[in-house]
């Protein structure tokens, strides 16, 4: 068999275990000469954490799956240190014919028990990755429906989140109800950001605006009062900053 040999080092496993690339690498050289496989080739992050799936060795390998059959590491945590991203790399690395082995864990998929035991892992690690989905969606379900807290990591236009408190930006405002009376009087989406940009009026972040832009907030709920998340939409305590019937005309959807 063709082995590519992955080996990685943070700075924090440098400090606190001693791990040597050089180390790593012999004897997983010795561990291919013991079992009659081909060196294919050697990859090396050093410096990279295992946490960190954009490691320019990890990438490297795994673009090059025609040139190796199984892919060698000294630990399971080398390679990986979630259990999600590990059980992703084994899916891709299946669905490719491709075997793995850790030297240190005597895990190896080219057997039986190796293949068992990799099944039992993805089931562990799948059930990890829904359980944290769930309870990622409750909590936004949650705050939803009792209008507290801040959906979302960014601040909305015309917005600004003070202590998870949404509060109005007054010149962002003034634009936001600019584009809803542009849009009652006909103008389209891709017309107000032409508009805009003409007036050299900014963007989130100084940006452009484009009709995406202009849309998202012509439909969102939040310019209203209102905060919407799965499906769910919810009076909020926060300030609108459109009210009265060109809320209801554009938001109902007569101009949008």
């Amino acid at each position: 068999m063709r082995a590519a040999l992955y080996v990685r080092v943070s700075t924090e496993d440098q400090a606190r275990e001693g791990f040597s690339l050089d180390a790593q690498m012999k004897k997983l050289e010795l561990y291919c000469k013991a079992r009659g496989w081909t060196v294919a080739d050697m990859f090396i992050d050093d410096g990279y954490s295992g946490r960190d799936i954009k490691r320019p060795e990890y990438s490297r390998m795994m673009l090059s799956m025609d040139e190796w059959d199984v892919l060698l590491v000294m630990k399971m945590d080398r390679i990986h240190r979630n259990s999600v991203n590990f059980a992703e790399m084994m899916n891709h690395l299946k669905k490719n014919g491709k075997e793995f082995n850790s030297f240190q864990e005597k895990f190896d998929t080219t057997t039986a028990m190796g293949r068992f035991v990799m099944d039992i892992m993805q089931r562990i690690a799948q059930l990890e990755s829904e359980q944290i989905g769930e309870r990622v969606k409750m909590g936004m379900e949650h705050k939803a429906r009792s209008c507290s807290g801040a959906l979302g990591s960014g601040h909305p236009f015309g917005y600004v989140y003070n202590n998870g408190t949404l509060e109005v930006v007054p010149d962002e405002a003034s634009t936001v109800r600019m584009i809803y009376e542009l849009r009652s009087q006909g103008s389209s989406t891709e017309g107000i950001a032409k508009a805009l940009n003409e007036a050299s009026i900014p963007a989130k972040k100084g940006g452009m605006w484009n009709r995406q832009s202009v849309h998202r907030i012509l439909r969102n709920p939040l310019y209203t009062g209102k905060m919407r998340w799965d499906g769910v939409t919810r009076d909020s305590t926060h300030i609108p900053i459109i009210e009265g019937p060109l809320s209801d005309d554009i938001q109902g959807g007569q101009y949008v």
